[in-house]
């Protein structure tokens, strides 16, 4: 008999992977191109790391991006990051409704995925909520800037650097086109530092928990767990982070400040390590606790469903919160009187590991490589895994096969440690068959 072939198909993991590999290949060829650089080259190698940091939403670069750059290439870099925010798989949505196309089955489960929803029901009103929302904050961040970069620059290039800002804050990017010392010179102007900070804060809250919070009227009893989850972490690192600082950075990266610019610089380096990589303050500067909090921080991420890379602040409150039940030795992991499934807290503890191993790992690489220092290596393994886009000056430095690992890692961060391992483990056939148990010592 003759055997019918079967038909190969992506699964939607390996699909919204590949999307994002695809972009990065575009966006590499676009900025090869002439056009793209003022002296009118750049080399594959910086092309390929910028492109894949802007899609990754990474902020991590090999060339001065406000220097290296010209108008066209800055463009091709603004419109990266907005994809890299938003998802290639929201794009596509938009379009098809654009031209009056019904979603079928495959690109709702697909967008699902992609947007970090958790139904495929009610996807129509997600994705209006998203654009719409995305575009509304990115609109009031830009007109408040505008205001402190129009007088400065003029009304032009104001406008300009204000779009560019606000759409990199709000989808924690961390590119930046106004020198080397990134807000350095804005470190005391509050309007600047909350604008951006309030821009980076809502980006990597995730479109789910802004959905949860209309359809709760703002009211924290009626919010959900993922939101209450969520809203509870980024708060404590929120604060956790700016206290950290305040008190370390006294001596070192804010020696020489005042009281309320050392609060400011701190706030705003707390929240810059939700992913987003601007900076007010010299990184390579910090101190050894500053370097560790900020490589753990920005290890963390943000949230969910978000702009943001890393972990995730839920992963991280339910690995937490699994380990203390386990030294109680409850089986149940409970939180907010909610009972987290058996099935999550194991993806949990898997996405944590993924993400760990890869830390050290890749950290012990670097160090092989370069001439580097340990906290420099675990800094910038950490900015890129958690696409932080924060560095403490040795990026550009770097050679060819360490810029390949970043850039790997900056990919890896976007799409998830997880879902980068279940690109190529997701279509074996589960085999049924239960194995005898046998207990072991752990501890």
């Amino acid at each position: 008999m003759k055997q019918t072939r079967k038909k190969f198909r992506f699964t939607y993991t390996q699909i919204i992977a590949l999307s994002f590999l695809g972009v990065i290949t575009a966006g590499a060829v676009l900025l090869c191109l002439p056009v793209s650089a003022v002296s009118g080259k750049t080399s594959l190698m910086d092309a390929v790391f910028t492109a894949a940091s802007a899609t990754c939403v990474t902020g991590l670069t090999v060339q001065s991006t406000a220097a290296h750059w010209t108008l066209f290439g800055k463009i091709v870099i603004l419109c990266l990051i907005q994809i890299g925010g938003l998802g290639l798989m929201t794009l596509i949505a938009v379009v098809s409704l654009l031209v009056n196309r019904q979603l079928k089955l495959q690109g709702r489960r697909l967008l699902t995925q992609s947007a970090g929803s958790m139904q495929m029901g009610d996807i129509d009103q997600l994705l209006k909520r998203i654009i719409i929302g995305t575009f509304s904050f990115e609109t009031a961040g830009a007109a408040v800037l505008a205001v402190r970069f129009c007088g400065r620059y003029g009304l032009g290039k104001g406008i300009w650097l204000a779009v560019f800002h606000a759409i990199s804050a709000f989808c924690n990017a961390g590119f930046d086109i106004l020198g080397e010392t990134s807000f350095a010179d804005y470190r005391s102007d509050a309007l600047v530092n909350l604008t951006l900070m309030l821009l980076i804060v809502i980006g990597g809250l995730g479109f789910y928990v802004w959905t949860d919070i209309i359809h709760s009227r703002f009211r924290p009893s009626k919010l959900r767990l993922q939101s209450k989850l969520v809203l509870s972490v980024t708060g404590i690192l929120l604060l956790g982070g700016t206290l950290i600082f305040f008190f370390s950075e006294k001596n070192h990266a804010m020696a020489g400040m005042s009281v309320g610019e050392r609060m400011l610089a701190s706030c705003f380096q707390s929240a810059t390590l939700r992913t987003a990589g601007f900076f007010t303050v010299e990184q390579g500067q910090l101190s050894q606790t500053g370097v560790i909090t900020s490589s753990v921080f920005m290890l963390i991420g943000g949230s969910p469903g978000s702009t943001a890379g890393g972990i995730k602040t839920v992963t991280v409150a339910v690995t937490l919160a699994s380990a203390l039940y386990a030294g109680r030795n409850v089986s149940d992991v409970t939180v907010f009187k909610r009972r987290i499934e058996e099935g999550t807290v194991k993806q949990a503890a898997a996405i944590a590991h993924v993400y760990v191993v890869a830390v050290l790992a890749s950290t012990g690489l670097l160090c092989a490589i370069e001439p580097v220092r340990l906290d420099q290596a675990l800094f910038e393994v950490a900015s890129a895994i958690g696409t932080a886009g924060l560095s403490m000056g040795i990026t550009a430095g770097l050679s060819t096969a360490s810029k390949l690992l970043l850039t790997f890692l900056m990919y890896a961060g976007r799409i998830g440690g997880l879902t980068l391992v279940t690109v190529f483990a997701e279509k074996r056939k589960k085999v049924m068959l239960e194995r005898p148990a046998e207990k072991i010592i752990i501890g």
